[in-house]
């Protein structure tokens, strides 16, 4: 089974925190390992991946940290997932130089499908729209506790 490690999860997830406190300020690598319940070195290493592909920006000084490179309604999930992941492949035949077969398999089109079918999910899926995603949820969690007669 093919599985998008920890590294890009993380990183989703940590672009969609930078996004739901964009005009907060920077925020510190320690306080974004106590929000996600990681590491902050973990953190750190994550951090240098997505500056590196110009999705966020370090700050120095006392009141530095990581703020988003980019607007968030311009990044999108396949953005994360290449800058920590690289590049989505379920099988080493999509690429024809690198499999004798691949010009008379019968399943080469399944897997050339599968990739194009995700990347097309997460190249439609902007960090804008999770942010907002997950401020409907905490908003409808927040109701719902309000509102228990329990």
């Amino acid at each position: 089974m093919m599985t998008i490690s920890t590294k890009g999860r993380y990183a989703a997830r940590i672009m969609v925190l930078l996004a739901s406190r964009r005009g907060d300020g920077p925020i510190t690598k320690h306080e974004i390992a106590r929000a996600e319940a990681i590491s902050p070195d973990y953190v750190q290493q994550l951090m240098m991946r997505l500056k590196v592909a110009g999705l966020v920006v370090s700050h120095r000084g006392k009141v530095g940290g990581f703020s988003l490179g980019r607007d968030p309604e311009t990044v999108m999930i396949s953005d994360v997932l290449t800058a920590t992941e690289g590049t989505i492949s379920l099988a080493p035949c999509l690429d024809a130089d690198a499999c004798d077969r691949a010009p008379t398999c019968p399943t080469r089109d399944v897997w050339m499908k599968a990739v194009q079918l995700l990347n097309d999910l997460f190249e439609g899926i902007t960090v804008a729209e999770l942010a907002r995603d997950e401020a409907d949820r905490s908003a409808d969690v927040g109701e719902g506790v309000a509102g228990s007669t329990i």
